[in-house]
C-alpha cells in the first residue's frame, strides 16, 4: 500500500462539543471497521502512526486520544512515549487480572495517565478490581435493554468515574443515556469513525536495527546523528515525534542531534523498537531515487555551510537538514507549508525551504540548479552566493557523491 491509516471517531458531551477522540486501527481509507487478530500490534500501529507519521497535534488538536491499551501494551516501556496529558488508556477486561497487572496500572495513575474500561455490559468481580483505578467507563448501550441499563448505571454511579454511552445508534437512545445521567457519548448516531491517511516514507528494518545497536550500544551522540542523516524519513519521524511528545518546546529545533537531545536516549531506544516492531518492510529493499537525491542534497549543503562558516557546527547541522527536508514534499504528498508547520524549525530553515531565502536557501537553490545540469545558471548562482568558486563546489559535490555512496543501500 502507498498510505498509511488512522481511524478516529469524535467523543462528545451531553451538549455534543467534540471532547476526545478514540483512535482507531485501520487499514483501509473506506474501512469503517478492522478485524484485529493482535491488539498490541495494532495499538502500536496506532501509537505510531498518530505520533510519528500524522503528528499528534494534527490527530487531536487540543482534545485528548482513547487509545486501545491491551495488557500486554500496558506491561510494555511503549506507554511511556505517550504523554498522559495527551491519552486515555481504553482497557478491555481482561480474562485473568494480576496483581502485578493492578500494580503497573495503578503507578501509571500515579504519573498521571487515564484510564477507562471499554464495551462494559455488567460488573463482575473483575471489573469491580478495575474500578478503582478507572475514571471512565464506556457502557455498550446497544446490547442492554432499558432495566438492565439502568441497573448498570446505578451500581456504577457507586464509584467516582464518568460514564460514556457508547454505540449510539439513534435520538431515542441519545435521550434516554442523557436521562440516565451519561455524561460522554460516542456512536454512529453522532459520527462515524473518519479515516485518516498519510503516504508512506517509512525507513526500512535494516536500518532500524543499525540504529537500535547504535543506541543500545550506548554510542555516542555523533555516531546516531551520523546514521540518521542517512536516512531522510527516518530524520522527518525523529522530529515529528519529538514536536508530539514535547509539544510547545521553548525553542526551535535546528538540528538532528537537537531533536536526538530533546527525546533523550531512553526513549530514542524505544521509539525506534516500536518503530521496528511495527515495520513490515523488506530488509533489502531499495530506496526510491528520490530518497537518495534527498541525502544528497543534504550532504552537499553541510559541505556548502562548512566552506562559509568552517566554525559553526550549527548552521552547518542547519543546512544538511535543510537538504534533505526540501524534497519531503514530494516524498510525503503533502505539501511543503504543512512539513514546516508540523516540525518547529528555525526561521532561517523556514525561509529557505519556503522561499529559496537566506543563506541557507541561495545553497540550496544552488543545489537544484546543479542537479538540472544548467552550467550557466550554476555559475550565475555560485557568483550570487560569493564565497565559492566553480572548481570547489565541483570538489565538495565529489566529497558529497563519495559519502553517499559509502552509506550503502539506503532503505526508507
Amino acid at each position: 500500500m502507498d498510505n498509511y491509516f488512522l481511524g478516529r471517531q469524535p467523543i462528545l458531551d451531553r451538549n455534543q462539543n467534540l471532547v476526545a477522540y478514540e483512535l482507531l486501527f485501520r487499514q483501509e481509507q473506506t474501512q469503517e471497521a478492522a478485524t484485529v487478530t493482535d491488539d498490541l500490534s495494532a495499538s502500536a500501529n496506532v501509537i505510531v502512526n498518530a505520533y510519528g507519521r500524522f503528528g499528534i497535534q494534527n490527530v487531536l488538536g487540543r482534545q485528548r486520544g482513547f487509545i486501545n491499551a491491551d495488557p500486554g501494551l500496558i506491561m510494555s516501556d511503549i506507554i511511556s512515549l505517550l504523554p498522559c496529558k495527551h491519552v486515555v488508556l481504553e482497557l478491555r477486561v481482561p480474562d485473568h487480572i494480576t496483581e502485578d497487572f493492578l500494580q503497573h496500572c495503578n503507578e501509571l495513575k500515579q504519573k498521571g495517565y487515564q484510564f477507562a474500561l471499554d464495551n462494559i455490559v455488567a460488573i463482575d468481580n473483575r471489573i469491580e478490581r478495575l474500578l478503582p483505578i478507572v475514571s471512565i467507563v464506556k457502557v455498550d448501550v446497544l446490547a442492554l435493554e432499558i432495566d438492565a441499563l439502568e441497573k448498570l448505571v446505578n451500581d456504577l454511579k457507586r464509584w467516582p468515574v464518568l460514564l460514556l454511552a457508547l454505540k449510539v445508534e439513534n435520538r431515542e437512545q441519545e435521550i434516554r443515556c442523557k436521562q440516565l445521567g451519561f455524561q460522554m457519548f460516542q456512536g454512529y448516531y453522532f459520527a462515524k469513525p473518519e479515516v485518516m491517511s498519510v503516504k508512506r516514507a517509512d525507513p526500512g528494518k535494516l536500518s532500524l536495527m543499525k540504529l537500535l545497536t547504535l543506541v543500545t550500544d550506548n554510542r555516542d551522540h555523533d555516531q546516531i546523528e551520523k546514521e540518521f542523516k542517512r536516512q531522510p524519513g527516518l530524520s522527518y519521524h525523529l522530529m515529528r515525534m519529538v514536536n508530539s511528545v514535547a509539544g510547545d518546546l521553548p525553542q526551535k529545533i535546528n538540528s538532528i542531534k537537537h531533536a536526538i537531545t530533546l527525546m533523550g536516549r531512553e526513549q530514542l531506544l524505544k521509539w525506534i523498537q516500536l518503530l521496528l516492531y511495527t515495520s513490515n518492510q523488506t530488509e533489502d529493499g531499495l530506496s526510491d531515487r528520490r530518497m537518495q537525491t534527498a541525502v544528497e542534497r543534504g550532504k552537499l549543503m553541510e559541505l556548502i555551510a562548512t566552506v562559509e562558516r568552517p566554525h559553526d557546527k550549527n548552521h552547518q547541522e542547519r543546512a544538511f537538514l535543510v537538504g534533505i527536508l526540501s524534497l519531503l514534499d514530494e516524498l510525503l504528498g503533502i505539501e511543503m507549508q504543512q512539513i514546516v508547520n508540523k516540525l518547529g524549525i528555525s526561521e532561517d530553515m523556514h525561509q529557505a525551504l519556503m522561499k529559496r531565502e537566506g543563506r541557507l536557501g541561495q545553497a540550496l537553490q544552488l543545489v537544484e540548479i546543479e542537479e538540472k545540469g544548467d552550467n550557466a545558471a550554476v555559475e550565475s548562482a555560485l557568483a550570487k552566493l560569493g564565497f565559492l568558486s566553480l572548481r570547489e563546489f565541483t570538489d565538495i559535490k565529489l566529497l558529497a557523491y563519495d559519502w553517499v555512496n559509502q552509506t550503502g543501500e539506503i532503505a526508507n
